[in-house]
């Protein structure tokens, strides 16, 4: 986070294995924040091995459930115990709007569960709104 404003969000991880949703994602952010410094991975092992050997960390994680190699949740439960990562705030983003599966990433220590809008600006507007709420104007 940064120095001045430590709500300030200036790093945002999204871990999405679909390149175009990332590419969509990563759009809309820009559009709605230009000076947000952005980076993704294609499932929880790229994630987590970014996360463990990156200097930064991110402000905020967006994550999907379903991915190969490491799903949503089994990525949550890794970063939640650990000490160095556990203070990032995760928002679930996924298709899926499963009472189940938003409650089991609630009692993991998701933040948010929000699904995946299919228009541009239905995104932006999330994007807005999540930025807003977890710290950054």
């Amino acid at each position: 986070m940064s120095a001045n404003n430590p709500q300030e969000i200036t790093t945002l991880l999204l871990v999405d294995d679909d390149p175009d949703d990332q590419e969509f994602f990563k759009l809309a952010l820009h559009t709605i924040r230009e000076h947000i410094s952005f980076a993704a991975a294609g499932n929880g092992q790229d994630a987590l091995d970014q996360l463990t050997t990156a200097v930064c960390t991110p402000d905020l994680i967006f994550l999907d459930m379903n991915m190969p190699l490491m799903n949503g949740l089994t990525f949550l439960q890794k970063i939640k115990a650990s000490a160095t990562l556990k203070h990032i705030p995760v928002i679930i983003y996924s298709t899926s709007d499963e009472p189940h599966e938003i409650s089991m990433a609630r009692s993991m220590g998701a933040v948010d569960f929000v699904t995946k809008p299919t228009k541009f600006e239905e995104l932006c507007q999330l994007l807005r709104e999540k930025l807003a709420l977890h710290g950054s104007a």
